[in-house]
């Protein structure tokens, strides 16, 4: 797999997650919106960690920084 996520990226679908659980396990959403919301930061994590996002490559989206060659 090819990286396709770039930091800020990341950084967002992170906070993201955190939000969506922390709504979650206080009660504030629940239901199936809040299974839904947090399965949605489960899936931004995982994508998160390995800095790969499947739909990115779908969709030809890369925000990873580009190389340059020196």
């Amino acid at each position: 797999m090819k990286k396709n996520m770039g930091t800020l990226d990341r950084a967002v679908r992170i906070i993201l997650s955190i939000v969506f659980a922390v709504l979650f396990f206080t009660g504030t959403v629940s239901g199936a919106l809040g299974m839904v919301l947090l399965a949605a930061g489960g899936i931004f994590l995982a994508t998160s960690l390995i800095s790969f996002c499947p739909l990115y490559t779908m969709l030809g989206i890369n925000t990873c920084g580009v190389k340059k060659n020196a």
